[in-house]
C-alpha cells in the first residue's frame, strides 16, 4: 500500500509514521516538501506518487493566532484539504482528513455525536469546518476524523509545557472549566490506520477514553511525572476559570466526543487518557 502523508513533521504526522502497518510505503511530506495550499503542486505530487491512500495530518493549529491571521488559517485549514481530496479522488486513492472538536460550540452537556450541529466559536474552528466541507465536496468516499487535545512524544504540547512550568515555578495555575479528552497522538494514529483498514468513510470521532478538565490533566501529569522521577518535587496546582485567563480565541467549554460509531468499526475502544499519559511520560523518561 502506497501512502502519501502531509503534516509529516507534526505530532500526529510523526506518530502515523511510527505506527504505519507492515507493507505501507510512506511518502511523508512536511510544509517545505509540499505547499498544500497550491492546488497545482498538490495535483502534480499526488499524480507522481500514485498513492492508494492520502492522509492529511497538516493543519494551522495556532488557535489564538488564527484570530488575527485568518487568511493563513483559511489557506491551510479550509482550502488545502479540498485540493488534497480532489487530487486523491482523481487518482482513485482513499483519503483521510483530521478535524477537530472546535467545530462545536461547547454548549452540549453530553458527548458530541458526528451528526451534531456544528457551531464553531472562532476562526480556527470555522476554517476546520470549511475544510471538512471542502473534503466532502471533492471526495465523497473520504474519511474525516475529529479529535481533540492531541499531544505527542515530541513537539510543543500541554504535557511538555506543564512539565517545564512545574519544574520552574512555585505554583501553576490551570483552567478548570473547559472539559474534553486528552488524546495521545500514537493512539490516534493507530486508530486512523485501523479505521482505514475497516473501510470507514464519512465523519467519525476519535479520542482517548474518559474526560477531564485542563486542571485534571495537569494534576495527573504531575502525579505520574513524580512517580517516574521526571519531577523532583510537587508544586501547588491552582484551578482557575476561563475568565481568569483571557485569550484572543474563545474555546468550547465542553468538547467530549462520542466515539461509539468508530469503536464499532474498529472493534475496540481507546485506552483511558491517563493510561496513554503514563505511556507518553515513559517515553520521555527513556528517550528524553
Amino acid at each position: 500500500m502506497k501512502v502519501l502523508l502531509t503534516g509529516a513533521s507534526g505530532q500526529l504526522g510523526r506518530a502515523l509514521q511510527a505506527t504505519a502497518p507492515a507493507g505501507a510505503a510512506l511518502t511523508a511530506l512536511d510544509r517545505a516538501a509540499l505547499d498544500i495550499g497550491d492546488a497545482v503542486a498538490v495535483t502534480a505530487r499526488v499524480r507522481k506518487v500514485a498513492p492508494d491512500l492520502v492522509i492529511n495530518a497538516a493543519a494551522y493549529t495556532a488557535v489564538d493566532k488564527a484570530e488575527s491571521d485568518a487568511e493563513a488559517a483559511r489557506r491551510v485549514n479550509a482550502e488545502a484539504p479540498g485540493h488534497l481530496a480532489a487530487a486523491a479522488a482523481k487518482a482513485g486513492a482513499r483519503f483521510i482528513h483530521i478535524s477537530t472538536d472546535f467545530v462545536f460550540d461547547g454548549a452540549s452537556g453530553t458527548p458530541y455525536r458526528p451528526a451534531h450541529p456544528t457551531a464553531p466559536l472562532g476562526v480556527y474552528g470555522a476554517t476546520k469546518l470549511a475544510g471538512e466541507r471542502a473534503v466532502q465536496g471533492a471526495h465523497p468516499g473520504a474519511l474525516i476524523v475529529r479529535t481533540a487535545w492531541v499531544y505527542g512524544d515530541t513537539g510543543h504540547n500541554f504535557v511538555r509545557t506543564m512539565l517545564r512550568l512545574m519544574a520552574e515555578r512555585e505554583e501553576v495555575r490551570v483552567v478548570a472549566d473547559q472539559i474534553g479528552t486528552p488524546t495521545y497522538a500514537a493512539g490516534l494514529a493507530r486508530a486512523l490506520w485501523a479505521l482505514d483498514a475497516a473501510g470507514a468513510t464519512g465523519v467519525h470521532h476519535w479520542t482517548d477514553s474518559g474526560a477531564a478538565s485542563w486542571y485534571d490533566f495537569a494534576v495527573a501529569i504531575q502525579e505520574e511525572a513524580l512517580t517516574l522521577g521526571l519531577l523532583a518535587r510537587a508544586v501547588p496546582i491552582v484551578p482557575i476559570a476561563t475568565s481568569d485567563y483571557p485569550t484572543p480565541a474563545r474555546r468550547p467549554a465542553y468538547s467530549v466526543l462520542d466515539k461509539s460509531a468508530a469503536i464499532a468499526l474498529v472493534g475496540a475502544a481507546a485506552p483511558h487518557w491517563r493510561v496513554h499519559l503514563r505511556d507518553m511520560l515513559g517515553v520521555i523518561k527513556t528517550h528524553g
